[in-house]
């Protein structure tokens, strides 16, 4: 019996491999028509490329579903238009439930592109464009695996679910966030997009904020008539640097993962150059390992901001919350999907892959969060770098996509297969 699953395995995975290798050109021109359609966020105008991607799927003969979050909501969030698209594959009773997850907004192209960031131009075996490697490029991995798992005419039993969602610059809670609150999925299995070789198993937590220092505008001939809001704010810097600085000194036990961070990204504030600031804004990202907590965290943040502005007289400090986005940690029933992918990366790559953590935040830890195993793994290089995301000249590698394309139906056969 063994020998003959063994054997019923092999030609399986044989089946899958060749179907995309035969249907390779037909998924490069795929994401060349993906890329094409700009999803820069902001300004977050992202609903004509869900619209898109449905089509494409209903020309297939997929049904899909489009779950359009409320223009109020939408605008309020700080985006134009989020249709978050569900397309459900059912077959035989008895199986898992695996949900393949990647999302289509991305920041804007910026500057210094030797190619059309949505040409989807391909040169030395690189596709170009914004988003070519994060990550709709994981929208044809996923598509085509489970197009290879299909057309293998292996017997099958359970669903595959692909969640195509386009908030995840935003935190992800409009989409995966949304649709899971609204208990309109509750997968056994995750699978997220990714950027890398390795299966990721753990990224850090992330929470930002807004601090307004108000003070007094006056006269810049006066200046002791006032009281300086970004004189106040300079304090306000100095000590999140050097609480920055300090952090150094903490480490997680994950690989992949070294020690928290914390930035200032933004500073707004004054009104004229011969005026006393009477109000200075600051926008700060503070990153989690997954070891902390974030609760914990969120109130030494606030003390210590506080803390640096006490006893200036004429100076108030307001502090609010912009995201808290927890950390993704390994829940039990992840190994099953890292062993999985893991083997076929072996084969398909011929190299062993590993499994660690990511310094970065993704909308992997919102399915984490209802206690659902969940794993990053897409096309990509060996890191984030190598691969231009969120820079310019972001590319995939074909080989890579192709790799990559080949593990994740390895890994649907496994599971699926009855």
């Amino acid at each position: 019996m063994e020998a003959n699953t063994h054997t019923g395995k092999v030609g399986l995975n044989e089946a899958l491999q060749q179907w995309v290798d035969a249907h390779f050109d037909e998924q490069v021109a795929l994401l060349q028509r993906l890329v094409a359609i700009p999803t820069d966020t902001p300004p977050g105008d992202t609903a004509p490329h869900a619209e898109a991607v449905a089509r494409l799927l209903e020309g297939w003969g997929w049904t899909v579903e489009r779950h359009v979050v409320p223009d109020a909501e939408v605008q309020t969030y700080g985006m134009r238009s989020i249709t978050n698209l569900v397309a459900r594959r059912r077959y035989g009773a008895g199986g898992p439930v695996i949900a393949l997850n990647a999302h289509g907004d991305v920041v804007p192209p910026g500057e210094g592109w030797a190619h059309d960031p949505y040409g989807g131009e391909v040169v030395d075996g690189r596709l170009y464009g914004r988003a070519s490697a994060v990550s709709k490029s994981d929208f044809t991995t996923y598509l085509h695996a489970v197009r290879a798992l299909e057309a293998s005419g292996a017997p099958l039993k359970g669903t595959v679910e692909l969640h195509f969602t386009y908030d995840e610059e935003f935190g992800g809670l409009k989409g995966p966030g949304w649709l899971l609150q609204r208990g309109l999925t509750h997968p056994d299995y995750v699978v997220c997009a990714s950027f890398s070789h390795a299966v990721v198993t753990a990224h850090n937590g992330c929470l930002q904020f807004e601090v307004t220092v108000d003070g007094k505008a006056t006269h810049g001939s006066a200046p002791k008539t006032g009281h300086d809001a970004l004189r106040a704010a300079s304090c306000i810097l100095a000590e999140i640097y050097r609480q920055a600085d300090s952090l150094d000194d903490i480490h997680s036990n994950i690989s992949g993962i070294d020690s928290p961070t914390m930035i200032v990204g933004c500073i707004n504030g004054g009104t004229n150059t011969n005026v006393v600031p009477g109000r200075v804004v600051l926008k700060m990202d503070r990153r989690l390992i997954p070891e902390e907590d974030p609760t914990q965290v969120e109130a030494e943040v606030r003390a210590f901001i506080l803390g640096a502005v006490a006893g200036l007289p004429g100076i108030t400090v307001n502090i609010r919350r912009l995201l808290l986005a927890r950390a993704l940690r390994p829940l039990p029933g992840h190994e099953r999907l890292v062993a999985s992918l893991q083997a076929h990366a072996r084969q398909v790559f011929g190299e062993d892959i590993a499994a660690v953590g990511t310094p970065l935040y993704a909308d992997a830890r919102l399915y984490a969060e209802q206690g659902i195993p969940t794993v990053m793994y897409g096309a990509g290089p060996r890191t984030v770098q190598e691969s231009c995301a969120k820079q310019a000249d972001e590319h995939v590698v074909l080989s890579d996509l192709l790799g990559a394309t080949k593990v994740v139906a390895g890994l649907l056969g496994d599971f699926f297969a009855a």
